[in-house]
């Protein structure tokens, strides 16, 4: 995992609480809020995701030239 993968993550957990608080606290305001966050922490992981494939994919054609 990388930065992007991990921060995406904290997001996505971060999001979820703001729902679960907004949610039993009758807050619409805070709940929105969570499904923000929780949505903003999925594209940072994809995103994360994506960057490592490519540096993975990289690595391998690097690996193939050198032999």
């Amino acid at each position: 995992m990388n930065n992007d993968e991990i921060k995406g993550k904290v997001e996505q957990a971060k999001g979820k609480t703001k729902q679960v608080i907004g949610n039993a606290a009758g807050d619409q305001r805070l709940y929105d809020e969570g499904v923000a966050d929780e949505a903003s922490g999925d594209v940072r992981e994809g995103y994360g995701k994506v960057k490592r494939n490519i540096g993975e994919a990289i690595e391998d054609v690097g690996e193939s030239i050198k032999k």
